[in-house]
């Protein structure tokens, strides 16, 4: 028999291509991944990677071997989600991934009415960007994620998972209090056009729907500060050094030094929970859902279920 760990080690190499993206996935050290290869290595008695310089390349073996370990992932889920039909309540571990302003807004709150009402579901929370959700799903790291999408930037999700709808959410422009579009009643991209950006880094949804709000002008927005978080956002436009967009999800209250004004057309973003078609009759999942859009901030709840693709 292999070892179900040493062998999603091997699938997570072959996912990011390299040990440090693979132990970064899984939460280990890229040393442990090493090891953990190596004593599949023994015990499959085949070389599983061809290491040269910092690039490692699955061989035919390591191959063979990945596919199979989806196929075993598959097996034992589709056998927990049984198993806890029998028991007709959730139990045993179930993770949810969620981006930061959703932990803040309705996650945190979901999740302890769920510990309160189940107390046999041992639920984990990892804070993750939506792209990485996803592939947290897909690879069965997670068990469900919460994730959102922009009108003008929608996230592509594999035909393996199903999704829901929860909500929408607006942003709204965000300035030093001194600045002087801060008493607008509105403003409009093309006002926007010459600002100096307070925003995330390329390759988060965050900073594509920014670029494309403003690719209808043809003009591409001066993104000065990536920073990830909301909070360090603030705080840089408290120090007046820019703008950016802020979600009203998970705001809470902002300084004296910050004015809000709303954009037109009010950007939006549809906030989702997706998770692995396979897994969709858990009654761990069926929990979860329910906890979150219990907790979701209005009445908008999303009420219908449909499958990705």
């Amino acid at each position: 028999m292999f070892d179900l760990n040493r062998l999603r080690a091997l699938r997570a190499v072959a996912t990011h291509g390299t040990m440090t993206g693979a132990a970064s996935a899984l939460g280990y050290t890229p040393s442990a991944i090493s090891q953990q290869i190596a004593k599949l290595e023994r015990e499959t008695g085949s070389v599983l990677l061809d290491r040269q310089g910092g690039k490692v390349e699955l061989t035919p073996a390591a191959w063979l071997l990945t596919e199979a370990t989806d196929e075993v992932v598959a097996v034992l889920e589709r056998t927990r989600s049984r198993l806890e039909e029998q028991r007709d309540q959730p139990t045993g571990r179930l993770v949810l991934a969620a981006f930061p302003t959703a932990c803040r807004g309705f996650v945190a709150a979901a999740l302890a009415g769920l510990a309160g009402r189940h107390p046999a579901l041992d639920c984990r929370l990892l804070e993750s960007d939506p792209n990485r959700a996803v592939s947290l799903v897909v690879r069965g790291e997670a068990d469900l994620a919460v994730v959102h999408d922009w009108h003008n930037t929608p996230l592509t999700l594999p035909a393996s998972l199903s999704v829901v709808e929860l909500g929408e959410d607006i942003a709204d422009v965000a300035l030093p209090a001194g600045h002087p579009l801060a008493d607008r009643d509105a403003l409009t991209p093309y006002d926007l056009r010459e600002e100096r950006w307070i925003g995330q880094g390329s390759g988060a949804m965050c900073h594509e729907w920014l670029v494309r709000c403003f690719s209808d002008l043809g003009i591409e927005p001066d993104i000065a500060y990536q920073i990830e978080e909301y909070e360090s956002q603030i705080a840089l436009l408290t120090a007046g050094l820019g703008v950016t967009m802020l979600p009203r999800l998970g705001r809470g209250d902002l300084p004296s030094a910050v004015r809000v004004v709303p954009m037109q057309p009010p950007p939006n973003r549809r906030v989702s929970a997706v998770w692995r078609s396979q897994a969709g009759r858990r009654p761990a999942l069926h929990a979860a859902l329910a906890a979150l859009r219990g907790r979701w901030p209005g009445t908008n709840s999303g009420q219908s279920t449909r499958d990705a693709g």
